[in-house]
């Protein structure tokens, strides 16, 4: 390895539902953060870790920063936050459909306060025309003197590899952090709960908003068959939840499991045997022993 080896850590920030999980998931070529149309997906840091012969950069998907209405939405909002002063480049990613709002304001003015490169990147450009992106980059430069701005589509790739060619440009020389095979530094539990957690939002559309939470209470793999047990609780906050999660005859609650399934195989390359249970904890958006129980371990920031 040259001394020319470049690291370092990039958040990803902005608005809720701007795409910044399609975007990690692209750049690290697997499913590491869990994705969906409804906001508020990701709670936790994600860290992906992309690595070439050149260059390390560890990702770091951050919940979209909002005003809060519950301590897990504190909880969320402060991670986001307190990530900005620790990386090297911020991505601050907005979705061209929606154009500037209120929700953009509200993160340049926290942006001001960072010392750290912003590159304002545009997702989505794949469903608007050409013409329309230059007013949308004009505004947003006005409010900002951000370092560089790239167009991007996350889903289709386009402009995402020249992306990662002006990342490496920015970031120090550094040592490799993680081995070159590991794309994350999160536990297998951690992304096999995401993976069911994202199933039930996908499926329950919006009868189950973004009160619910998984608790992996066993994963072991039995050794004689190659077979891993997965045991899981669906944690939900009200008993017309707990009936639509588990569904007629157990039909949602079996079709979450099938779905859920495969994506975890594909993440271990080994057969599951994935089980799911549902239990209702009234209120635990709000209470504190809940939320640490759940991995919002608020201690760590």
């Amino acid at each position: 390895m040259s001394n020319q080896y470049k690291s370092g850590f990039i958040s990803i920030i902005g608005r809720p539902n701007v795409g910044k999980s399609t975007f990690l998931n692209r750049v690290i070529g697997q499913k590491i953060a869990i994705m969906s149309d409804k906001p508020q997906t990701t709670r936790n840091k994600v860290q992906g870790v992309y690595t070439t012969d050149e260059a390390q950069m560890i990702f770091i998907d951050t919940p979209g920063i909002h005003k809060p209405k519950h301590k897990l939405g504190d909880f969320m909002v402060k991670i986001a936050q307190n990530t900005l002063k620790e990386v090297d480049v911020i991505l601050f990613m907005i979705n061209v459909e929606e154009g500037l709002g209120k929700g953009d304001h509200y993160i340049i003015e926290k942006l001001k306060g960072v010392k750290t490169p912003v590159f304002l990147i545009l997702n989505k450009i794949d469903q608007v025309h050409p013409d329309e992106l230059l007013p949308i980059i004009q505004k947003y430069n006005k409010l900002y003197p951000f370092a560089a701005t790239v167009p991007i589509s996350a889903l289709e790739g386009n402009n995402v590899d020249q992306l990662l060619g002006l990342l490496k440009d920015r970031l120090p020389e550094g040592p490799q952090f993680y081995p070159a095979d590991q794309i994350t530094d999160h536990p297998e539990r951690f992304i096999v709960s995401e993976l069911i957690r994202e199933k039930v939002l996908h499926l329950t559309r919006e009868e189950i908003p973004h009160s619910i939470a998984v608790v992996i209470d066993k994963m072991e793999r039995k050794d004689s068959n190659n077979l891993i047990d997965v045991l899981a609780t669906i944690i939900v906050e009200r008993d017309s939840q707990k009936g639509i999660v588990i569904g007629k005859r157990g039909a949602m609650l079996k079709e979450v499991g099938k779905r859920a399934r495969i994506d975890i195989e594909n993440l271990l390359g080994s057969k599951v045997y994935l089980e799911l249970w549902v239990k209702v904890q009234k209120d635990w958006r709000n209470r504190a022993s809940n939320l640490k129980d759940y991995g919002f371990n608020d201690d760590e920031y």
